[in-house]
């Protein structure tokens, strides 16, 4: 029948082969017919040609490059490269050896750590600058941190030497004053002050009534003054410097007379350092000389100089006079800190800042400056466009 499929004339598929209808090895055939063509897969084993796939020929792969080889050439290039490389760590130890020494130098002459002391003044100048040039409202903060840590730095040094200052008082009218400079007219600030003064003495004479520890009168009046100094020497100070702030351009000279009483500061110490020969205070400051008090005289000057004309829209001369008076007060606080320093005892008012001592010790000539400032800034004013 067309139906029926003759096994002798067809492959075995696959299909056939898993059902099991396996024929006998004499019912199969050696070789299939060429015309019949098996749309199944054919079973594995069977011989596949197509002449898409031609036979591999292994004559027709060219051959492997050959791999290069480490000649006289190659070693001489490796030993150079380490030579060199050998030469310049050694120029880098020996860099940093003699930077090392002079740096040890410094800081037995000067008693500071140079590149901490760079890195902690640069750091704290760029918060400054920041808040000035952007926002001169950050300053305040900054300032009122800044006279919060004084007056605590300063009555903790005084209670060191055996005087009796109360700190949570000096820090309560502290705040106050400081507050009042920047938000109040000129004549409530002195009113403050005065309330500020009052209150401490108050509180330290109320204290030594209870205490009743049989402390001399003249040793009672000293601690009274001692706590007025304070109030007037970091907190009023530095609220005058919130109430330049306050004024109409006036971020411009807060920037101005800090960054000359730091160009004084700097070229007084630079100067000392490579050509101080003469003291200037053997008894107050030994380190101090005159060769570093010209060098911050220069320096005082040329800067001013510069802020008066591109800064502070004023007349050159103006510059010197600003420069002079900063440079003058600056010293004068410096050296009276050192004075004090010197009557209590003490190095540094701190060790908060590592290369500076404490944060007195780098306000010390700062503070001291806002007194002129300000009264350069009613003077000149009105040359300002004239």
């Amino acid at each position: 029948m067309a139906g029926d499929r003759d096994s002798d004339d067809q492959p075995l598929t696959r299909r056939e082969a898993q059902r099991g209808d396996l024929p006998s090895a004499a019912d199969t055939p050696s070789t299939a017919p060429a015309d019949v063509e098996d749309v199944d897969t054919p079973v594995r084993g069977l011989p596949l040609s197509d002449e898409a796939f031609p036979s591999f020929d292994a004559e027709r792969i060219p051959p492997r490059p050959p791999m290069p080889s480490l000649g006289t050439d190659s070693h001489a290039i490796r030993e150079q490269w380490r030579a060199a490389r050998g030469e310049f760590e050694s120029h880098v130890s020996q860099a940093r050896e003699q930077f090392d020494q002079a740096n040890e130098r410094i800081k037995q002459r000067t008693g500071r750590d140079l590149i901490v002391a760079i890195l902690i003044g640069v750091g704290f100048g760029a918060v400054l600058i920041a808040s000035l040039l952007f926002i001169k409202w950050l300053f305040i903060p900054i300032a009122v941190a800044a006279g919060l840590l004084g007056t605590y730095e300063l009555s903790r040094a005084l209670r060191t030497a055996g005087r009796r200052v109360d700190i949570v008082p000096q820090l309560i009218a502290g705040a106050a004053v400081l507050l009042t400079g920047p938000f109040a007219a000129l004549w409530l600030s002195w009113v403050m002050l005065i309330a500020a003064v009052a209150f401490v003495s108050v509180w330290r004479m109320m204290a030594q009534m209870i205490a009743a520890d049989g402390r001399t009168y003249g040793d009672v009046l000293s601690d009274v003054i001692v706590g007025a100094f304070v109030q007037v020497y970091v907190p009023f100070l530095t609220s005058v410097a919130l109430m330049l702030l306050s004024r109409d351009d006036g971020e411009w000279w807060v920037l101005g007379f800090v960054a000359v009483a730091v160009a004084a500061d700097t070229c007084a110490y630079a100067s000392g350092l490579a050509f101080g020969k003469h003291p200037m205070a053997p008894r107050i400051s030994p380190k101090k000389t005159w060769e570093g008090f010209a060098g911050a005289v220069l320096g005082s000057l040329a800067v001013g100089v510069l802020l008066a004309l591109f800064l502070l829209q004023l007349p050159w001369w103006c510059g010197l006079v600003f420069g002079a008076a900063i440079v003058a007060c600056a010293t004068l606080g410096d050296l009276g800190e050192s004075m004090l320093k010197r009557d209590l005892g003490i190095k540094d008012m701190s060790s908060w800042l590592p290369g500076h001592g404490g944060l007195l010790d780098r306000l010390d000539s700062i503070l001291p400056s806002t007194i002129p400032a300000i009264a350069l800034y009613h003077l000149f004013t009105p040359l300002i466009g004239s």
